[in-house]
């Protein structure tokens, strides 16, 4: 049994990687020719492999992206909204205290994945092609991803939730794949290939290269209003295999209303485990991308029950609360001025609809951290959990968009549309009406968190999230772009429950998986040319290093630019003037020294301008006007 067993990780470990050879059926001296041998041979075309008995000496690795929230937000940073289970990871771990992201969701997925900048990869603005290759709306063939370096060394490769790398013209189930998880490195996904919808209808869900209804899945059976009234059956009520598939992913068999945040969550733990049992010699890398706590506000009551009147005095309380928070733990350094405060509570209409929309919001994020937990708590009882690398970060800062704010539908006695079948496969990012067949509801007659509601928290709450800086996501500025990273890995960051201030970006996680898997990134993948990765690795600051960065940080998004060399930052909004400011002194962006340092803008905007050259950032903003042509070398197919 053992025989055929290893057998059939040989040949998995065969299909992933052509040079792939089981040192358990050749001689040592043999063993060591042969790894050598394909090593040399990998790097000329794809990533060094590695023998099975090495994977010891490698870490597992998991990266967490959290969707559309603030630097503040959670308990190790601040906030006061629930986190437990990140925060342990931040207390026995290493804090990045000055991590950016790109500003916006796909740009920080193409950015991450790839560890490019984002218009490198393809994807500089959103998930449509704009006629340009840097803003081509998906993944290009001139980037590799991180699974697809990480498969070539011999890891297994795993992705939940959130894709958002593919043109949006592609989304649909007889589409073109090139770009979905399975062919750009993954052995297992499954999440949305879109950026947002219904936490309790998901659009767009798909497992593996299947899109499927949440409610006609054998694999993972669920429950929920809408589906029982349309006169669907529950696979849990259907067969025994439902039961023993909950069982299977932690949830004890409990049927319970179908939740994303909690599929999502469910399914890391699944993929862990299979893993485990299938090819337990190998280390595995995966990927869990959180849509919590992108709009719209939806959460169990449960959850939101724990957070019912913590917000009812109204934004400035609680962004001082946290400002003094911050300044305790030593996040804040105390000559730092506190950003303008964004909306005024005494002249809110409906305060207690207001105070929902953070409740709600806070209940998505608790109900992450819940997850995250049970993922660690895997880990732990299959004695993974010190070899493994977490890194948690987060996708933009806090939105301030209005999705669904206005409105005044209210909820009828009896629906008024056609229902939806159980099986029916949904596509749409925001709904215009629940499988029951109501309309969605937006608007301050509708509390925020049920199926059918469809709202955002709103200006006033992303500007506590961000809490100390300016701006929001789509900018630039330090509130845009400015994630918490947290890094945990017992085995080698002794520096339990520190801070490291060097700053650092999303393009570094794809050095720093290459660097501490042993893996090589290539030259070349599928026959096309590779675009040399933009980070430095920050193992080296796990030992409390300098990272040795040579180059400044660049940002471009939606004509929002920035460039931070040093302590210094050169930040502008689209077709305003350059601002300069000192990080190290304002850190906040209150006090722009451009017209006091002319020189120094000068240098940094020809910075700037060089890369936007290099990067595929330019011609910039042209893409908003120009018709649509065909995307120039390297764009997505």
């Amino acid at each position: 049994m053992e025989t055929l067993r290893q057998l059939d990780v040989n040949r998995r470990m065969a299909r992933r990687c052509p040079f792939f050879v089981s040192l358990e059926v050749i001689p040592r001296r043999a063993a060591l020719l042969v790894l050598v041998v394909a090593s040399l041979a990998g790097t000329l075309a794809r990533p060094r492999v590695f023998a099975a008995d090495a994977s010891a000496l490698r870490p597992n690795i998991i990266v967490i992206l959290s969707d559309d929230m603030g630097y503040s937000d959670i308990g190790c940073m601040g906030g006061e909204i629930h986190t437990p289970s990140l925060d342990s990871l931040a207390k026995n771990g290493l804090r990045f205290t000055q991590f950016y992201n790109t500003a916006r969701c796909c740009p920080t997925r193409a950015c991450l994945l790839s560890g490019l900048y984002p218009h490198q990869a393809g994807v500089g603005h959103m998930t449509e092609d704009k006629g340009h290759s840097g803003y081509s709306g998906g993944l290009n063939r001139s980037c590799v991803t991180m699974a697809e370096v990480l498969r070539g060394a011999g890891y297994g490769t795993y992705a939940v939730g959130k894709w958002h790398v593919v043109r949006n013209s592609q989304v649909k189930p007889d589409g073109p794949k090139h770009n979905w998880p399975l062919q750009r490195g993954f052995d297992r996904f499954y999440g949305t290939i879109t950026g947002a919808g219904s936490f309790f209808d998901p659009g767009t869900l798909t497992r593996d290269n299947t899109m499927i209804s949440p409610f006609a899945d054998p694999e993972y059976p669920a429950t929920n209003a809408a589906l029982a009234a349309v006169g669907a059956r529950s696979p849990d009520r259907d067969s025994g295999r439902g039961q023993e598939t909950r069982a299977q992913l932690g949830d004890r068999g409990r049927a319970k209303p179908y939740y994303y945040t909690d599929a999502i969550s469910d399914h890391a733990i699944r993929f862990v485990r299979e893993h485990r049992k299938q090819i337990p010699s190998q280390p595995f890398f995966m990927y869990v991308a959180y849509t919590a706590a992108h709009w719209p506000m939806h959460a169990l009551e449960e959850d939101v029950a724990k957070y019912r009147g913590k917000f009812d005095g109204g934004y400035e309380p609680i962004r001082l609360a946290r400002l003094a928070r911050m300044k305790e733990l030593g996040l804040v350094d105390s000559k730092w001025e506190l950003s303008t405060q964004s909306g005024n509570w005494s002249k809110v209409k409906n305060r207690e609809w207001e105070s929902r929309c953070m409740e709600v919001y806070a209940a998505m994020i608790d109900r992450m951290d819940q997850g995250i937990g049970r993922l660690v708590g895997t880990l732990r009882d299959m004695e993974q959990l010190d070899n493994t690398l977490i890194l948690y970060m987060q996708d933009n800062g806090g939105c301030q968009e209005t999705i669904g704010r206005d409105g005044d539908l209210t909820r009828p006695d009896k629906p008024t549309l056609p229902a939806i079948a159980a099986d029916a496969i949904r596509l749409d990012v925001r709904p215009k009406q629940n499988r029951l067949g109501v309309p969605t509801l937006q608007g301050a007659k509708n509390f925020p968190g049920p199926e059918d509601t469809f709202i955002a928290y709103g200006q006033g709450w992303a500007n506590v999230s961000n809490t100390p800086f300016r701006e929001y996501k789509h900018f630039v500025h330090e509130g845009g772009v400015s994630t918490p990273l947290i890094a945990h890995w017992p085995a080698r960051i002794k520096r339990r429950g520190e801070f490291e201030r060097q700053p650092g970006h999303l393009i570094d996680i794809m050095a720093t998986c290459v660097d501490v898997s042993g893996a090589a990134y290539p030259r070349r993948f599928a026959d096309h040319d590779i675009t040399p990765r933009e980070g430095v690795s920050l193992a080296t600051a796990f030992d409390g290093k300098p990272l040795g960065r040579t180059n400044p940080i660049f940002w471009e998004h939606e004509g929002n630019r920035a460039i931070r060399d040093g302590n210094w930052k050169l930040v502008a909004k689209e077709d305003k003037p350059w601002e300069l400011y000192d990080l190290e002194a304002d850190r906040t962006e209150q006090h722009d020294l451009v017209e006091s340092q002319p020189d120094r803008v000068r240098v940094l905007a020809e910075k700037w301008d060089a890369w936007a050259k290099r990067a595929n950032v330019l011609p910039l903003g042209t893409w908003k006007t120009k018709p649509a042509t065909p995307a120039k070398v390297g764009a997505a197919r």
